[in-house]
């Protein structure tokens, strides 16, 4: 995925989180979060039901998967930079976070089903973090998943095998009966991005 597309769906999306959920917190003094937020927006309109099937081949659902503290990312394994730099930096905040004993689950959501088969999206996320989930499925399954998160993804044209697919690029940071709480860009560091995640589960603890 290009530099150029990565901004540009970015942008996007900022601009429907703004849009449709500024009003979903009453005021700060009913958000248990505010003092943990940088984005200024969050809220339930993002995030919703799914069903995928995950790395060892079971169809889940969003129930199976957001039992926890989970940090949620779209893009697929043959993404040649932004998805492999992306899912590093979340492995490593995660891997920051264990060292202080709270425990955020990551996931990888594919977008590109037509490659990404169940051995091929488990081999990308063992890389990264042994508790790591991956998540393929059907093109209607990937594409109601993809919906219900709000996130844009669309395949280039060209070469049947090596094409490549512009989406989405943000990290999704979500509890089981709250929903969204956060979200992230590219530039958030490691450390920071641990800092963030930490401050939120001890807000809902």
């Amino acid at each position: 995925m290009s530099k150029t597309y990565a901004i540009a769906a970015g942008a996007a999306v900022v601009a429907l989180l703004g849009g449709t959920l500024a009003a979903t917190w009453k005021s700060s003094s009913d958000d248990i979060f505010a003092h943990c937020r940088s984005s200024q927006v969050a809220g339930g309109a993002i995030g919703g039901p799914f069903e995928l099937i995950d790395e060892n081949g079971n169809t889940v659902t969003d129930a199976d998967i957001i039992t926890g503290p989970t940090l949620i990312y779209f893009g697929y394994t043959f993404c040649p930079d932004v998805c492999p730099l992306d899912n590093m930096r979340n492995a490593q905040a995660i891997e920051i976070l264990d060292e202080q004993n709270i425990e955020v689950t990551p996931v990888f959501i594919s977008i590109d089903p037509e490659r990404d088969t169940v051995d091929v999206v488990r081999d990308f996320t063992d890389n990264f973090h042994e508790r790591m989930i991956g998540l393929t499925g059907t093109p209607e399954q990937v594409r109601a998943a993809s919906q219900a998160y709000r996130t844009y993804y669309n395949k280039q044209e060209g070469d049947d095998e090596y094409y490549l697919v512009d989406h989405t690029t943000m990290s999704y940071f979500m509890f089981p009966e709250i929903g969204l709480v956060e979200f992230y860009r590219r530039d958030v560091t490691p450390e920071q991005m641990a800092k963030s995640l930490a401050c939120f589960v001890d807000a809902a603890s």
